[in-house]
């Protein structure tokens, strides 16, 4: 009887145990603290990151409106964490480190100061709110920020005749590059400069009149952004670090066996994140061409739950088995295969339909439909004959993101005007549809069960959606000018996401109600594309840190 007794007492015990931790997880936070500064006191909308030692995982919370943050619980384990801050014009006063225990809060109020290097705070679209100019000026600008940002042409001291010498050689260089590592392409160059060679003068002259080239000192105000604010701080942010500097996390994935799997856009790989210890495992992609630059872009599952992948300048696709872990090559057929060949995409979402898979090609600008079982090239042209009474005539025309529909039609983005293409599966007919907004530069997105295609307005700070059935196009402005969204994709709810290549800030837009949010993330992030979890609640965003060498998590908290 005495045995029992205790053994009620224990099991009691245990239980009040058990129930005082589950308690302490689900209410009080790891870490808390305030952030101040002598300028503004309590600040809301600044960024704090703790790293603890010798993790290649960091966690971010925001600042509130008024000025104090917090992790919770079960985002920090016990131990020492180095904590850093982002509020563009401070820094920390000194260092700040915290030490979190079990079942404990600990606190660390911060205290900031006015920095003396705003120059390499700026993010690009801070740069491009600061230089004097119109907006035509400025959109000149927008495709130079996939290799570095645009305070290494602020810095710079070129004038305009010099600048009409760099910018072709900047041309030769391939988009998987960034200054730590660069590849060349072995082909003919490709963009609006090419299309349009008269850009050349006055981005040369515009790239010249913000620079240092006639000055000591900037001739103009440098201007940041306002802080995030509201629902905007009211989120969680997990970053994990990349094993080398110069990895390029571009496409990210989630997959059903929990792993985040991501292309790498400067080496021949494919990678998978294992968020749950940030251990990182890399599967090497067969090369096909020795000369041409390695990397790939585009990230999907096919129906049966395969990854497929673009090769870039290694002119194909992939697909990868991830049963043996190895590739299936799908090269360009020879009769299409060029030495400037360039796959940023290939689109196998509906090959189950008819057995076809669609892969772009920005050279020639073509897409082909591959035959899975023969492996037979058909060649799609959709702007070689545009009559003369169009309103797509006389217009720059190339081709980004393809997305093929339930019946595998394809949808394509004009990235160099503002058109949403169609080609029938069954006739191969071409039809276009324009965006309110001219001069709109579809990039990216994807086509929702419903028919519906969304996707980024890249150079007019806008997310459309076009329905499919009325061929109706919507439009929203996202909250910060100079964002340059890359790519929108629809969430469980209705949300639409998008990420600024520009500003570091991912977007929410209520579709319903047209209410926007904007989440500030810890560090500069090239932001590409996005990759919604519609599993968690509230949905979580994955995304590459394309020049950061690192994949992030954003959970917002409602």
């Amino acid at each position: 009887m005495h045995m029992k007794y205790f053994a009620a007492i224990l099991l009691a015990g245990i239980s009040t145990i058990a129930f005082h931790a589950a308690s302490f997880a689900q209410s009080a936070p790891a870490l808390r603290g305030e952030v101040r500064s002598a300028e503004e006191g309590a600040m809301g909308g600044v960024t704090v990151t703790a790293t603890r030692d010798k993790s290649t995982i960091s966690v971010t919370a925001i600042t509130g409106d008024q000025g104090s943050y917090s992790f919770p619980a079960d985002r920090l384990a016990p131990g020492t964490y180095g904590l850093t801050i982002r509020a563009v014009g401070y820094d920390l006063d000194g260092k700040a480190t915290a030490n979190v225990a079990a079942e404990q809060t600990a606190t660390a109020d911060l205290k900031l100061k006015k920095t003396r290097n705003l120059i390499a705070q700026l993010t690009s679209a801070e740069w491009l709110a600061s230089w004097p100019g119109t907006d035509a000026e400025k959109r000149l600008v927008a495709d130079c920020m996939s290799c570095h940002t645009l305070e290494r042409i602020a810095r710079s001291n070129h004038p305009a005749e010099e600048w009409v010498t760099i910018v072709p050689r900047m041309l030769r260089y391939a988009q998987n590059t960034t200054p730590l590592a660069p590849q060349m392409r072995t082909g003919e160059s490709t963009g609006l400069l090419v299309q349009q060679p008269e850009r050349l003068q006055r981005l040369a002259e515009y790239l010249a009149s913000v620079n240092l080239s006639n000055s000591e000192t900037f001739p103009y105000a440098l201007k940041s952004l306002k802080r995030v604010s509201g629902k905007g701080t009211r989120a969680i942010i997990t970053t994990y670090k990349l094993p080398k500097q110069t990895d390029q996390p571009h496409d990210v994935m989630g997959d059903p066996d929990g792993g985040i799997y991501f292309t790498y856009f400067g080496d021949p790989l494919l990678g998978r994140l294992d968020p749950k210890t940030g251990e990182v495992a890399s599967y090497p992609i067969p090369i096909l061409k020795e000369k041409a630059a390695k990397g790939a872009l585009s990230l999907y599952h096919d129906h049966d739950g395969n990854f497929w992948v673009s090769l870039m300048y290694q002119a194909g696709g992939a697909k990868f088995d991830k049963a043996t872990k190895s590739f299936t090559m799908l090269p360009v057929a020879p009769e299409f295969n060029r030495e400037s060949s360039q796959q940023a995409f290939v689109a196998p979402q509906s090959s189950h339909v008819d057995g076809k898979l669609w892969v772009q090609d920005v050279a020639s600008t073509s897409v082909y439909r591959v035959d899975l079982k023969t492996g037979k090239f058909e060649n799609f042209k959709p702007y070689a004959d545009i009559k003369p009474d169009s309103p797509l005539a006389g217009r720059p025309h190339s081709i980004y993101e393809i997305f093929p529909d339930a019946q595998n039609n394809l949808y394509i983005a004009d990235f160099s005007d503002r058109a949403i293409g169609r080609i029938d599966a069954k006739t191969g007919e071409y039809t276009f549809i324009q965006t309110p907004t001219d001069r709109s530069r579809p990039r990216r997105g994807e086509m929702d069960k419903e028919g519906r295609l969304w996707f980024a307005e890249y150079a007019v700070d806008n997310v459309a959606m076009l329905d499919t059935k009325t061929n109706r196009i919507q439009e929203w402005t996202v909250p910060t000018k100079w964002s340059l969204p890359y790519q929108a994709k629809i969430d469980k709810n209705g949300d639409l996401w998008t990420g600024g290549m520009a500003s570091d800030r991912i977007a929410r837009i209520n579709t319903k109600t047209g209410d926007m949010v904007e989440y500030q993330l810890p560090a500069n992030t090239n932001i590409r594309n996005l990759y919604i979890d519609d599993q968690t609640t509230p949905v979580s965003v994955w995304f590459g840190n394309n020049h950061g060498a690192a994949i992030v998590k954003l959970e917002p908290l409602d």
